[in-house]
């Protein structure tokens, strides 16, 4: 027989329960959408109702959203769904664990932490290896853990600048057919890395440094004949180069330099018949010292849940055909 219980759990205080709440209880909805409990916040104290083992859950999650509270201004949907995705999973401790591992706080000021052991284990490897190939599905946070360490290291002043370059490749797509003039083609392609500097630098900064080099954003194209030293250079989207485009870029490095390569070899987009360079490389570098292989899976997701299931839906169409 199932037994439905009736809990309380009571925060710290009123301004505390409200950022864990949410603005006009959005978190709570998005709790009751997510599990099959009642929830009914008055004051500082929310009153969970529901199955024995499902409050529980519940619990655990308040118990997770506090910790956050206390170490950062604003709680997010994202980081509810998050929480809420490790507690479904039984990995409510890793992820207690896992939100005090601080790495820098973005453009507003909220703490960029790793989400997933998998994610700590690649910040790590860029850490301590000069070129790192980060892999695995959209969502699992490559690019942006990528940004993030690049501008951990500028900030100390590890190298002088930064570089972050794409493959103009997309479905299919030729950059001819595109309105505008070059820069007007490519900037769609390199937007998402826009997207991180912003978050994490602010649209004023990365501005001015874009003005000075200190940040360079372009085409893998543009990096053919060049030497970069002094820099950390993120090449992404990789599951679209050739193998001869990564061959280019990757002895491009130069003295001071470190390199992350970050792709997704499910998504590839090169014409039918041509070679990954991604795929390639794995066969070709490993175990080459220096160079680390960080392979993220849809355990790392760190989108909406949904994001997961749906990777996980295609990962296992994709072993049917196969």
């Amino acid at each position: 027989m199932v037994r439905t219980v009736e809990e309380k759990v009571i925060f710290g205080d009123n301004g505390e329960a409200a950022r864990i709440f949410g603005q006009l209880d959005g978190h709570l909805t998005l709790m009751e959408r997510e599990f099959p409990v009642q929830l009914a916040a008055r004051g500082n104290t929310v009153t969970i109702r529901g199955e024995e083992e499902t409050v529980s859950q519940v619990r655990q999650v308040f118990g997770q959203l506090t910790q956050l509270a206390r170490q950062q201004e604003v709680l997010t949907s994202q980081d509810v769904l998050q929480v809420i995705g490790m507690v479904k999973k039984g990995r409510a401790e890793e992820s207690a664990l896992l939100s005090q591992e601080v790495i820098l706080h973005n453009a507003r000021g909220k703490a960029v932490r790793p989400r997933t052991n998998g994610q700590k284990a690649y910040l790590q490897a860029i850490q301590q290896h000069d070129v790192v190939f980060g892999i695995g599905p959209a969502g699992t946070g490559k690019t942006y853990l990528a940004v993030v360490m690049a501008v951990l290291a500028l900030r100390r002043r590890e190298v002088s600048r930064l570089i972050l370059t794409r493959p103009a490749v997309e479905a299919g797509e030729k950059l001819g057919f595109l309105p505008g003039d070059l820069q007007e083609k490519v900037d769609p392609y390199l937007r998402p890395l826009y997207d991180a500097l912003y978050d994490l630098l602010g649209q004023e900064i990365t501005q001015r440094y874009l003005e000075k080099g200190i940040i360079e954003v372009a085409p893998l194209a543009y990096m053919r004949g060049r030497t970069l030293e002094d820099s950390f250079i993120i090449l992404d989207e990789a599951q679209n180069t050739t193998p001869e485009q990564m061959k280019m870029f990757l002895t491009r490095l130069g003295l001071g330099s470190r390199a992350v390569i970050t792709g997704d070899i499910t998504q590839i987009d090169l014409p039918r018949g041509q070679f990954s360079g991604l795929v390639e490389v794995q066969q070709i570098l490993r175990g080459i010292e220096g160079i680390s292989f960080c392979y993220l899976s849809e355990a790392d997701v760190v989108r909406h849940p949904l994001v997961q299931r749906i990777v996980e839906a295609y990962r296992r169409r994709n072993e049917r055909s196969e």
